[in-house]
Formats: C-alpha cells, sequence, structure tokens
C-alpha cells in the first residue's frame, strides 16, 4: 500500500510541494535556502547559522550514516527546518549513536521528504530565497499563504544563538590566548584554533572591546553566525574598538562586520552561497582554493576602496568578494569556512596566517 503525504510546504507565492514527515512535528515559518554539499548534513543542521531557514539539500539521499557525538557544530542545533528528496532511517555506520530524525525531534526541527529538491532548487535560484511554511498536510493553501503573510522572520538570531556568559576551551599545547565573539560559532573552529597551540576564550556576542582587551588576548576572532550583519551593530562598534590594538580574523558574519566595521556596505544576495564547491581565487598568490561556504549577505566590491581594506580573495562563479585585509591594523577576514568539516580543507592555511600574525605580534612587541 502506498504510504501517504502527511506534511507540505508552501511558499510565499503559493506554490506547494507535498511529502512525508519526519523529525520534529511542529509548524515552522523560515527562509528557505539550498545547501549543495554531498556530505555533511549533521553539521549543517547543527550550524547556528542556519537559525530562521530551512535548508534543501540537493544530495538526494540524507540520513544513510547517521549521527556521531563528535561531529555536531553546536550543542544546540537551531536550524529551522530540513527539506530531503530521500529520508534513510536505519543509518549504517559504527560512530553513529542516534538517527537524524531522532536528533531533529529532540530539538524540535521539522523535516519533510518525499520532495522534488531539483524543482525547488531550480524555483529558489530563478525566484530566490523566501519565506515558506512547513505544515499539516490538512492545512489549506488559503490557511498557509495567511500564516506566511502575518509571519515575519525574526531578526534577533545572533542574540538567540551566541553563548550567555564567556567559556573557556583549553590545549596541552598553549601558546597564546585567543578570545573569540561567539555570533554563532562551529565548533571546529575552536578545535582547529587549539590545534595550533591557542587557548580559547569565547564571548557572548555584545561583548564590549574594553571587555575583551582586559583579557590580554593575544589575538581576537570574529564568528560566523546567522542572518544580517546590520542587526548587530553592538558586534561592529567592538571591531572600531580593536582594530589596531591586537591581530583579528574574521569568518563568514565575522568577516561582514569587519567589513561593515571599516565603512563597507553589504547586500542580501539573490540566494546566496550554501554548500562545499565554491572556487575562490586569492589574489595574493593565485592560486584557486575550493571552498566551503553558508552566507545569504556579501561585501559590496565598490564600497571597499577607500576603506583601509583590500580585497584578497574573490568568488570565481559570481566574483562576490570573499575576502579583505588590513595589513596596517593586522586584520583579515574570509567569507568561506577553511575551518569546513567534513572538508574541503584547501583553505586551513588561513588558521596558520593567523598564529604567524600573533606571533610577529608578540616578537616586535
Amino acid at each position: 500500500m502506498e504510504k501517504k503525504f502527511d506534511r507540505k510546504l508552501i511558499l510565499e507565492e503559493g506554490t506547494e510541494y507535498y511529502g512525508y514527515g519526519f523529525g520534529g512535528s511542529g509548524d515552522r515559518v523560515c527562509e528557505i535556502v539550498f545547501n549543495t554539499s554531498m556530505t555533511g548534513y549533521q553539521e549543517v543542521v547543527s550550524d547556528l547559522s542556519y537559525t530562521y531557514q530551512a535548508v534543501v539539500m540537493t544530495y538526494p539521499l540524507i540520513g544513510n550514516y547517521g549521527m556521531a557525538d563528535d561531529d555536531y557544530e553546536s550543542n544546540h542545533p537551531s536550524i529551522g527546518a530540513l527539506i530531503v528528496h530521500e529520508y534513510n532511517n536505519s543509518p549504517s555506520n559504527f560512530r553513529s549513536t542516534a538517527t537524524l530524525s531522532e536528533v531533529m525531534e529532540k530539538y524540535e526541527i521539522p523535516g519533510i521528504s518525499g520532495i522534488d529538491t531539483r524543482k525547488l532548487t531550480r524555483s529558489i535560484r530563478d525566484r530566490g530565497s523566501r519565506k515558506v511554511l512547513i505544515t499539516d498536510i490538512t492545512t489549506s493553501l488559503e490557511e498557509g499563504l495567511e500564516i506566511l503573510k502575518k509571519t515575519e522572520i525574526p531578526r534577533d538570531a545572533v542574540s538567540r544563538v551566541s553563548c550567555k556568559k564567556p567559556w573557556y576551551s583549553r590545549t596541552a599545547n598553549e601558546r597564546y590566548h585567543v578570545v573569540a565573539v561567539d555570533c554563532g560559532i562551529k565548533l571546529n573552529i575552536v578545535r582547529e584554533l587549539k590545534k595550533r597551540g591557542c587557548r580559547v576564550t569565547v564571548v557572548p556576542w555584545n561583548t564590549p572591546a574594553t571587555a575583551i582587551l582586559a583579557m590580554r588576548p593575544d589575538g581576537v576572532f570574529l564568528s560566523n553566525g546567522p542572518g544580517d550583519p546590520t542587526d548587530v551593530p553592538e558586534v561592529i562598534e567592538t571591531v572600531r574598538g580593536l582594530r589596531g590594538k591586537v591581530p583579528v580574523f574574521g569568518i563568514c558574519l565575522g568577516h561582514q562586520i569587519i567589513s561593515l566595521a571599516y565603512g563597507c556596505k553589504t547586500y542580501k544576495m539573490t540566494f546566496g552561497h550554501r554548500g562545499g564547491n565554491h572556487p575562490v581565487k586569492n589574489l595574493k598568490t593565485g592560486k584557486i582554493e575550493i571552498t566551503s561556504q553558508n552566507h545569504s549577505f556579501a561585501v559590496d566590491q565598490e564600497t571597499v576602496p577607500g576603506t583601509g581594506l583590500s580585497v584578497t580573495h574573490i568568488n570565481l562563479l559570481d566574483h562576490t568578494v570573499e575576502g579583505v585585509e588590513s595589513q596596517e591594523d593586522r586584520v583579515f577576514s574570509v567569507q568561506y569556512h577553511p575551518e569546513g568539516a567534513p572538508g574541503p580543507e584547501d583553505s586551513k592555511y588561513l588558521f596558520d596566517q593567523f598564529v604567524k600574525m600573533i606571533e610577529e605580534e608578540n616578537h616586535c612587541c
């Protein structure tokens, strides 16, 4: 007997997609986006940058290797919803300790399978990211459109996912102290810093520059995170208070915040960059890096000149800004994720670059 659809998607222009529910069972209004990664759905689900977003996975089979305790990017996943073509609830992996559905149910994250994800992804590419309702099959189109019309996507994503008080991650081979501003930090960033001898103090998103400098850091890290960078003027002001006083490295949202702090502008992209296959050119070396990405906003390249920043990396697909630096202030950032897990690993040298900058600062002062 053919299984009956029990869940559906309603997009704000009136399009409906029918499927089967897994994970959490509640209704949810999100911004719909897509991710082109072939592996790493656990890292996607636990990446706090997906707060308030429903992610369409373009890879057709999801759930087949379960969830492993060591692979989470956050301790409390906050993704809005997960949309897949085929969901496998019988994973085969000796490291697996839970199914994807069990974890999503625990954190009340709704999922839907059986969707034509190729058609849905093309729709996002053509029409852009927009609101979607994940709901029960019994919800009428009229009811769904009314819910979408009345529901706004919240703009408090960073304050929602950031830590509420500082926390500490030590390493056996400690050489330097890095303060990381948590806008939704991925745990693999902390792991990469620790591998290079950095003790990491993670502080809430709204920690002022004076409090950070009082911790006597050797370097400051600006993390990734969800939403529009202009929604967090407090962090922008923090960067202004840090520039020129201590080496600073930013990733993703941290890159956008650094750029805004120097006077650049940002804009929302049609559907953003999400996945592990974006070619980026390092303008300083000429090398091409295959990168992992996850963002909706980009730095306006025309606003960079005259700010004290220079562009260091460019996306070869759409020529958006992928990296900036101020050599004078010892500040640099990239839009993509050099810590990307499960990969690619082309850009991990950026952590070495940060540590080298710290070393040079310590030797010269």
